[in-house]
């Protein structure tokens, strides 16, 4: 590629980039009172990076997750996606910018804090504890009963126990709750890790590829379950199976190189050039 060509495809990328951020600039927290700003998003970043020996994984001026809203976060491997989650979370600090959330600078929170703050994270493998049932792993789950020798000893309140048969119901569980985890299949592994992080009632939920390793039924039955809990809660989903994302049919969000590519419905962005070229190697 010449120095030209090169030129004039990093032109093009950015100003593809800019287009997708526009709709975030007249709402910079370092910029506008922070009710303005807060009243529409949950979650917003600014001049967000983290570098890794010099690789630049995140790179992202301004972006935000409004209240309320399911979005889907796609694009190829290495463009981000779980690095970008790992900032909002407090797992990876930034080299750069900022993380606000429900109004408050959570930069410098410990990923511990930002977790009572009400921002919930279900990694890719589903974290459960396998030599407890299903009904046990929901019980150590629930806000201050982290110490399991003490919460799997004594007898849960008559709320905690309608509380957690009422989510097993939800995610179709209720016929499991006597069953250890390690029986479970990982569909219904995935669903007992999401019911984990909702039964301490977080605003954000960070959602990292639900779909993944599922059968057919069980992609379905977990599309169906996010767009239940986006009832509630405000979720951020990262996925890689565009018929999983079709169904949700929600906002997308694409990322490559750790930049905003663009942002539409699923349909719009299969229609992109710059996505087909980065997305899908056309």
């Amino acid at each position: 590629m010449s120095a030209e060509v090169e030129r004039e495809s990093i032109e093009a990328t950015v100003e593809q980039e800019n287009l997708a951020l526009k709709e975030y600039r007249n709402f910079l927290p370092s910029k506008i009172k922070k009710d303005i700003w807060s009243s529409k998003f949950l979650l917003f970043v600014e001049n967000l990076s983290v570098s890794f020996d010099g690789f630049k994984a995140v790179d992202i001026p301004h972006f935000g997750i409004k209240h309320g809203e399911l979005r889907v976060i796609i694009g190829p491997n290495g463009a981000g996606k779980t690095t970008f989650c790992d900032l909002v979370s407090g797992k990876t600090p930034p080299s750069t910018g900022k993380v606000y959330y429900d109004g408050k600078n959570i930069t410098q929170m410990d990923e511990s804090d930002i977790a009572l703050m009400g921002i919930g994270r279900k990694f890719q493998t589903p974290t459960v504890f396998d030599s407890l049932s299903t009904y046990e792993n929901l019980l150590l789950a629930l806000p201050g009963n982290q110490d399991w020798q003490d919460n799997l000893l004594k007898r849960e309140s008559e709320q905690e126990k309608n509380q957690i048969l009422e989510i097993l119901e939800k995610v179709n569980l209720s016929e499991c709750r006597d069953m250890p985890a390690k029986s479970l299949s990982h569909g219904q592994r995935q669903w007992l890790a999401i019911s984990a992080l909702i039964i301490s009632k977080p605003k954000l939920l960070l959602v990292d590829e639900p779909a993944a390793g599922l059968t057919d039924l069980e992609t379905e039955r977990t599309a169906d379950l996010l767009m239940e809990l986006a009832e509630d809660h405000t979720l951020v989903v990262i996925e890689h199976d565009m018929d999983f994302v079709r169904r949700l049919g929600q906002k997308v969000t694409v990322l490559n190189e750790g930049r905003v590519l663009a942002e539409g419905s699923l349909e719009e962005m299969e229609t992109n050039e710059e996505v087909m070229e980065a997305y899908l190697g056309r």
